[in-house]
């Protein structure tokens, strides 16, 4: 689902545009902090509710606009992105692996914040959470999402923006 049509107005944007801009700036937080590659997977991805084996860091927006940005991935690559940005060896899920992904997530909301920030709009960033298990649900409102699907090492990483005004 698409960027609600009153944000693109108020950021005189296309949703193909933002959408453009927010994929090079997820795929560029993972080349520069991390030295990966992210591969956009050109598909059109529902939200995701209900998480198995993964790990999802997240950070809510408030402001003119409300909403959160969150990053999920499958914990075997979680502890691969960990592994890079901190340059060791990392075997389990631990406070590590929480604070790098929720430092990604941080940069990857900051660009998001950036976006709707033009015009002197008023966005401020929570602290990030993360949340991670065998099966867990994380509930956000749906009908203002976007949903963009990345290929990193043949795993998969998706980012979902969920946005409402004010």
């Amino acid at each position: 689902m698409p960027i609600p049509a009153e944000v693109l107005a108020s950021l005189n944007i296309t949703n193909e545009a933002l959408v453009k801009n927010l994929i090079e700036d997820t795929r560029s937080v993972y080349s520069t902090m991390l030295g990966m590659d992210l591969m956009h997977l050109p598909l059109e991805v529902d939200p995701m509710e209900h998480f198995k084996d993964s790990i999802s860091a997240m950070v809510g927006l408030a402001g003119t606009y409300n909403g959160l940005v969150s990053i999920h991935q499958p914990i075997s690559l979680a502890l691969k992105v960990t592994e890079a940005m901190l340059d060791m060896e990392v075997k389990t899920v631990d406070q590590d692996v929480f604070d790098a992904l929720g430092e990604i997530a941080n940069m990857i909301a900051g660009n998001v914040k950036q976006h709707l920030s033009k015009g002197g709009m008023d966005i401020r960033l929570s602290t990030p959470s993360v949340a991670s298990g065998s099966n867990y649900v994380i509930c956000a409102k749906q009908s203002n999402s976007l949903n963009l699907l990345f290929d990193l090492d043949e795993e998969w990483i998706l980012l979902s923006i969920v946005l409402e005004k004010e």
